[in-house]
């Protein structure tokens, strides 16, 4: 893989990486999209991290279908496909971990995470050594934790953040979203409702964080057998909880449904009023 990158910027081509765990789905494919179109040479990375998975977390059932994702890759134009089939040597010591922005959010709720994310991506960054890399915004923490990475070592690249797809109802596009049966499929909406009530309360004038968070919770207690983790309105730069809003946040949350966690987040902001609006 290095010895490829080495090759594509000795003449001269833009490389652009998308990182990912396989088993892709349209937003993947939007990631892809994204890569071709700000870079001359897209490379796809496929690997489950096992530093990011906790102990009783679902690595060993994390879909998977290397056949087909290789498949949807080539009819899209990718250039290259990173898939170690070992990325850790067995004695393995060294680990990356970014500060602040992992404390809060998922970051009590799945301890090491943000560091297996941290360290896999730093050494994604190694092999594949782009100019740009591409993430979505459904893993909003995710993003700025590797945009902080990426300021605080001085890596040689741009990240870029591309926005979240959806299906139909509002879901966000994930790959765990196979592993909901159909009754939870079909509950699973509410996550993208309850993140449309904040935005509108916020666009209504609501500046109270805590009773925007109440009606979203009041929303998604509707849901027979899920687990609330955490429901938050935070800075969208330093990912601070607020408790008053006062300009741009982001609302995040994490809910399981069964023994599949899902996440979401949405972007949103008052309304700025003209002074002479009735």
């Amino acid at each position: 893989m290095q010895r490829q990158s080495d090759a594509w910027r000795g003449a001269g081509l833009c490389i652009g990486l998308v990182p990912t765990m396989g088993f892709l789905h349209d937003g993947h494919l939007s990631l892809v999209d994204h890569s071709r179109e700000a870079a001359d040479r897209t490379v796809v990375s496929i690997f489950v991290n096992p530093l990011q998975f906790g102990p009783q977390e679902d690595f060993a059932v994390y879909p998977r279908d290397l056949e087909r994702d290789l498949d949807l890759l080539s009819r899209r134009g990718v250039d290259a496909v990173f898939h170690p089939a070992a990325f850790y040597p067995a004695d393995f010591s060294t680990f990356v971990e970014v500060e602040e922005l992992t404390e809060g959010l998922c970051g009590p709720f799945r301890p090491g995470h943000f560091r297996g994310v941290a360290t896999v991506v730093t050494k994604l960054l190694t092999a594949v050594k782009p100019h740009v890399a591409v993430f979505g915004q459904k893993d909003y923490q995710q993003a700025a934790v590797i945009r902080r990475l990426v300021r605080d070592l001085n890596l040689d690249l741009r990240v870029e953040v591309a926005p979240t797809m959806r299906e139909a109802d509002g879901l966000a596009m994930s790959s765990r979203n196979v592993l909901l049966s159909a009754t939870e499929r079909q509950r699973a909406s509410a996550l993208y409702e309850a993140l449309t009530i904040g935005r509108v309360r916020i666009e209504q004038g609501e500046r109270d964080a805590s009773r925007i968070i109440a009606e979203m919770r009041a929303h998604l207690e509707r849901i027979p057998a899920a687990s609330i983790d955490y429901i938050a309105i935070a800075h969208p730069d330093t990912l601070e909880e607020v408790a008053q809003i006062t300009g741009p946040v982001v609302m995040a949350l994490a809910v399981r449904l069964s023994n599949v966690r899902l996440i979401d987040n949405m972007v949103a902001a008052p309304l700025v009023r003209s002074p002479y609006s009735v």
